[in-house]
């Protein structure tokens, strides 16, 4: 095995020698010069080679490496896949947003060296920096606290309040490439904006091409614990305003497959590490590597920050009301609202697969460390029904009341949406949204919010429901002109139509494939009202390998009302197509014929 060791071994054939280079399972990762030299019998150099740099990475197709995974279908996905998938919107709605890693781009393996370069213990002590490169642990902690820009010259700046005027909308990136050279090429400045799953497809790209199996993962109805106490508050004022949140309809973050011979037997395998900055751990922003195995089995002692993941997918919700005086009101506690299907792209295909399983026990059977108790349900219950919405139109949210008791209650039911509110006796009531109200509102995820409160006047209970109205985007629809030939140029007839009842602008489609095209960005005119827009546009081809194409379209509508400037983005799903080299060259083009198959 020749641990701890380099050796060679030597193959003489037709006065020629071959030499190959073998490192120790445990050799450091990172750039290497080697260089060869010919000696006499007596020790004179008689030849030497200039020197050859090469970078040495972990190698999970290696027995003996710390990342050794033992299928070569994961391997597939979690190492050579250039494409994914990223899982946003709701548990109840789930929508996909494709994303280009890159990992093997032009001078990627060089920026992702030179994030760990610059982590602020390399830049304090580089040689004991570069001792621990040997570890996965260490250099996957690292990775968490450098992808975000938060205490370090980190790569990602995160913003949640939606102004970006300063910099890239979280929602615009469409691959982790564009990212990493604009902050290797600004000499490490920080690159603005992202949000968690920006954050977690740039670390998902810089540890695949380190040599580490990683994973894209989401959680659904995820939690943010600040106390550790596996519990989170969700504070409403009389008026259903929220407090700072911390229960999101999703959060995401990477797995990453590794031995874990820092902690007892039993924890190697898929590790949980979020570089999305929450929470400090050691004093900085970085979270995990943290057993997924430890958090099913509730050893939130293990390291590293195993409780603050174990709440995320397991806290229990308390629901409260706060009157303008300070006193709290609790409404409900809820131990099955966090941590729901929980997802991932499948190996076997552009699908997802839930993991919710090794995360969590069934309900009833799970290892919790805390017990949870709830509140008793009133005589009066109501539920909240939508029905299906296009963004632009105007549509009813249904609020229905039951007494399940004997006697007659009089209550009072509030509603409120992101820019609605009405107070109404209880019964059958239908809220009407129209698009001039919510329409400067929607969240950048197209999701409407809506709360209703429920208070019987002659009992203390009250009832808070909140439920979020996913609003479907037009179709995009995307034909590709004649063949995909590469080194020439491919055309592409795009097509939508404006649901909206206000004229667009600023529209912007972002193209880029892995191997094939830098990311470029593509203006359009004016979209009026209810108008089909329609465009046409050359993109060449780079490459003659197995490639995908994303293409993302934004369009930006700005309206004005009481001289305030509201922002409305329609954000379609990338649309992808799959070129295949073809086995005959074109006759005097010097490439190769391509077929196009629309997925």
């Amino acid at each position: 095995q020749h641990h701890g060791k380099w050796w060679f071994n030597q193959r003489n054939a037709q006065g020629e020698v071959m030499l190959t280079l073998h490192s120790p399972t445990d050799a450091l990762v990172g750039l290497y010069s080697m260089t060869v030299v010919l000696l006499s019998a007596d020790g004179q150099i008689l030849e030497q080679t200039k020197p050859q740099t090469f970078y040495l990475l972990f190698n999970p197709w290696c027995k003996d490496d710390s990342v050794y995974l033992p299928s070569e279908e994961l391997l597939q996905e979690y190492i050579l896949n250039e494409n994914g998938i990223l899982y946003q919107g709701s548990w109840d709605d789930i929508t996909t947003v494709p994303w280009n890693f890159g990992q093997f781009e032009k001078d990627v393996v060089d920026i992702c060296f030179e994030v760990l370069d610059n982590s602020p213990t390399a830049l304090k002590n580089s040689e004991m920096e570069i001792a621990n490169r040997g570890s996965p642990v260490y250099v996957s902690r690292t990775i968490t606290a450098m992808v975000n820009a938060n205490d370090d010259r980190g790569v990602v700046s995160g913003r949640w309040d939606g102004k970006y005027s300063d910099g890239v909308a979280p929602t615009r990136w469409t691959g982790s490439v564009p990212i990493l050279r604009r902050w290797s090429e600004d000499g490490g400045q920080k690159v603005r904006y992202g949000q968690c799953w920006v954050f977690t497809g740039v670390a998902c790209t810089v540890l695949r091409c380190l040599g580490i199996p990683t994973r894209c993962i989401t959680n659904y109805s995820s939690a943010h614990d600040t106390d550790a106490n596996i519990s989170v508050d969700y504070l409403f004022n009389d008026q259903l305003e929220i407090s700072p949140s911390i229960f999101r309809n999703y959060h995401c973050w990477v797995e990453s497959w590794m031995k874990r011979d820092d902690l007892p037997e039993g924890y190697d395998g898929w590790q949980v590490l979020d570089p999305t900055p929450q929470e400090r751990s050691d004093g900085i922003f970085c979270c995990g590597p943290c057993p997924v195995r430890a958090v099913k089995e509730g050893e939130v002692g293990l390291k590293y920050d195993t409780p603050f993941v174990f709440s995320e997918v397991n806290a229990d919700l308390i629901v409260w009301i706060v009157h303008p005086d300070g006193e709290r009101i609790q409404v409900s506690q809820n131990s099955k609202v966090i941590g729901r299907n929980i997802s991932t792209k499948s190996v076997y295909g552009d699908f997802r697969e839930d993991i919710t399983a090794n995360y969590k026990y069934p309900e009833g059977k799970n290892k919790r460390p805390v017990e949870c108790t709830h509140l008793h349900s009133i005589g009066v219950l109501f539920r909240v029904r939508h029905v299906h919405t296009i963004h632009g139109t105007d549509f009813d949210v249904i609020i229905e009341l039951y007494n399940a008791g004997r006697e007659d209650t009089d209550a009072q039911l509030t509603v409120t949406s992101n820019t609605t509110s009405l107070t109404v006796p209880a019964h059958k009531e239908v809220l009407r949204l129209q698009y001039g109200h919510y329409g400067a509102c929607v969240s950048e995820h197209h999701m409407i919010r809506v709360t209703a409160l429920l208070q019987p006047t002659d009992q203390d209970n009250i009832i808070l429901q909140e439920i979020n109205i996913p609003l479907k985007m037009p179709a995009l629809h995307i034909k590709i002109i004649g063949k995909a030939i590469v080194s020439r140029k491919l055309t592409a007839h795009i097509s939508f139509n404006n649901p909206l009842p206000v004229s667009l602008q600023g529209g912007m489609f972002t193209v880029e494939g892995a191997g094939l095209t830098e990311a470029k960005e593509i203006k359009t005119q004016y979209v009026l009202v209810l108008e089909i827009m329609q465009m046409k546009k050359s993109i060449p081809l780079l490459s003659s390998h197995f490639k995908i194409h994303r293409i993302h379209f934004e369009v930006k509508n700005v309206l004005m009302e009481h001289a305030t400037i509201f922002e409305n983005r329609l954000i379609f799903q990338q649309f992808s197509f799959t070129v295949f080299e073809s086995i005959q060259p074109i006759s005097g083009s010097g490439g190769s014929t391509f077929s196009c198959s629309l997925a």
